[in-house]
């Protein structure tokens, strides 16, 4: 085993002992060892570094950057062990990550969306019923993609109507209350999925037409082919409105709910960011100038502000 790999093993251990998942992360470092080891290295350099990190080249600049602050933490972690290791500078390749602008849905869009995934063709009558009410569920509550996708059966509070999204983005648990019209969709998917599904593989809550847990990846493309359908996107269209900015249109439209109804926002934004799961309340800010209509309920309430001050 290459000193790289040894390092790698014992970098990934400590930082999942200390809470982090690093999934994405693990895979992508691991295919920089190997690249590492096809180029006969047993150390790391900016040169090797930066070499992984451009590639593929016709990806987007963001993208080398964040795969380079993947490397330059491990390195961080192995010039503690082999002298020879070259830690990368921060400005080895200085693009950032840019948060794109939300798409906030309309309420037909969602309507459409949501007719389309009942029309999905099933081998036992399950499979619309489940993305349907998925889908659903993610425009009610502004879950993470995968979130919904990890309930198991215990995890959904059908009589109190309480969802318990466990292990989540930042290692932390949470209760998610539902409206009642939400309760009442969930305790139809929960009667047709017993009927159409007597005996699933799975304890998951949502279950695919084999009686399995679906994958994140089965459901973003579902949704990618439903949105194409609906004219959300081109045929060919790689790039578009996506699952995540049902998340943004809950926290946006809940925010403007506030707004134009006189409510403190600043007093309650914890609130939602609890909701939402962030890990600090500061990201849940930035929705405050997401959209032009927010960023101008905002404005107001700063020139109010100054008006009040003595």
């Amino acid at each position: 085993m290459s000193p790289l790999q040894v390092a790698l093993d014992e970098y990934l251990a400590v930082r999942r002992a200390l809470g982090y998942k690093l999934r994405l992360s693990g895979r992508l470092l691991q295919r920089f060892v190997d690249f590492a080891a096809g180029q006969g290295a047993t150390y790391i350099t900016s040169e090797l570094a930066a070499a992984w990190a451009t590639l593929p080249g016709s990806a987007q600049p963001a993208q080398w950057a964040n795969r380079l602050g993947m490397v330059r933490r491990f390195a961080l972690y192995c010039s503690a062990q082999e002298p020879r290791t070259v830690v990368p500078p921060p400005d080895l390749l200085p693009h950032r990550y840019r948060r794109p602008e939300p798409y906030l849905y309309s309420d037909e869009q969602i309507k459409r969306l949501l007719d389309a995934a009942q029309r999905l063709p099933s081998a036992t009558g399950l499979r619309p019923h489940t993305f349907a009410t998925l889908f659903g569920l993610y425009v009610a509550t502004g879950l993470r993609a995968n979130e919904p996708l990890r309930l198991n059966r215990d995890d959904v509070d059908l009589t109190n109507g309480l969802l318990t999204i466990r292990g989540t983005k930042f290692g932390k648990s949470r209760y998610v209350p539902v409206h009642p019209s939400v309760l009442r969709a969930l305790h139809r998917y929960a009667d047709h999925r017993d009927r159409c599904c007597p005996d699933p593989a799975t304890s998951s809550f949502f279950v695919s037409d084999r009686g399995t847990r679906l994958t994140e990846w089965c459901v973003r493309w579902t949704f990618v082919k439903l949105s194409r359908e609906i004219g959300l996107r081109g045929a060919d269209d790689s790039r578009g409105p996506r699952l995540h900015d049902l998340r943004h249109r809950l926290a946006t439209a809940t925010l403007l709910r506030w707004y134009r109804h006189g409510v403190d926002v600043e007093r309650h934004l914890p609130v939602l960011s609890a909701y939402l799961g962030h890990a600090h309340v500061t990201d849940t800010y930035w929705y405050l100038t997401a959209t032009p209509e927010l960023l101008h309920y905002v404005m107001q309430r700063v020139q109010r502000s100054r008006e009040q001050r003595p």
